[in-house]
C-alpha cells in the first residue's frame, strides 16, 4: 500500500508514523508514507495556499488551485481521495477494514477554515472526522488514520490474529478486561477463571465482560 498526505505540516503527520510498528512496516515494505507540503504546489512568488472566505466569514480557506494541481499529480487508477475535516463521516474500524484492501490512499488535510468545496465536489472520495472537536490542523487526524489502516496491513502486527479480538473488532462491542502478571498485586487478584485453563469458561467470561464493559462505557454500541 501506499499512502500520500498532503498538509501544510508534513513533519507532523509523519512523526507518529515514523516509531514502532508502523516504522517497522515501512522497513518491511508493506506501506510507503509520503507527506508532501502543499506549499510545493503553490505558483505564485510567496506560496500562497489560503485567501479570505467569499461573501465574508472568520478565518481563511485553502484554496483550490494548488490542492487540485497537487492530487491531479498524485492520483493514479484506483486511488482514493480522503479528506480529514470534523465535517465528514465519524471514522470507524470497519471503515479502516475497507481502506486497508487498497493499494493508494490519498489524504488531503483541512487547515484554517477548511478547503475551498470544489475540491469536495471534483476531487474528494470520503469526508472523514476522527470525532466531534477540532484540531488546529488535519495532519495529526491523518496520522491517526493512517495508523488504523497499516496495522491491518498482513504483516504489519506480525501475528495476524492481534487485530482479531480488539475492541471493535465486532462494531458493537469492547475489548474484555486483560491482565497479566503478577497474578496478585497490592491485594489486587487476577480473575480466578483467568488462570483455571478452562478455555471454554475463560471466552465466556470475556464475552461476559465485554457487554459490562460496553454497556459501561459505550452503551450507544449496543442500541
Amino acid at each position: 500500500m501506499r499512502i500520500d498526505i498532503i498538509t501544510l505540516f508534513p513533519e507532523i503527520a509523519l512523526a507518529p508514523l515514523s516509531e514502532s510498528i508502523i516504522k517497522r512496516a515501512q522497513a518491511a515494505g508493506i506501506v510507503e508514507i509520503f507527506a508532501h507540503n502543499l506549499r510545493d504546489w503553490a505558483t505564485d512568488k510567496h506560496k500562497k495556499t489560503d485567501d479570505y472566505l467569499c461573501g465574508g466569514g472568520q478565518g481563511m480557506l485553502l484554496k483550490p488551485e494548488p490542492i487540485f494541481a497537487a492530487i491531479e499529480e498524485l492520483r493514479g487508477e484506483g486511488s482514493r481521495v480522503l479528506l480529514m475535516t470534523p465535517q465528514g463521516k465519524p471514522f470507524k474500524q470497519e471503515m479502516a477494514q475497507g481502506y486497508s484492501k487498497l493499494e493508494h490512499l490519498i489524504i488531503l488535510c483541512g487547515h484554517y477554515e477548511g478547503v475551498d468545496h470544489r475540491v469536495i465536489d471534483e476531487l474528494v472520495n470520503d469526508e472523514i472526522s476522527i470525532g466531534d472537536y477540532v484540531l488546529t490542523n488535519g495532519a495529526i487526524a491523518a496520522a491517526v488514520v493512517s495508523d488504523a489502516i497499516i496495522r491491518l496491513l498482513p504483516g504489519a502486527l506480525g501475528d495476524e490474529r492481534s487485530h482479531q479480538d480488539e475492541s471493535f473488532s465486532d462494531p458493537n462491542l469492547l475489548e474484555a478486561p486483560a491482565y497479566t502478571k503478577p497474578n496478585s498485586f497490592n491485594g489486587l487478584d487476577v480473575p480466578e477463571v483467568l488462570l483455571s485453563g478452562n478455555h471454554g469458561k475463560i471466552e465466556a467470561w470475556k464475552k461476559e465482560k465485554a457487554v459490562e464493559r460496553t454497556k459501561a462505557n459505550r452503551p450507544d454500541l449496543l442500541d
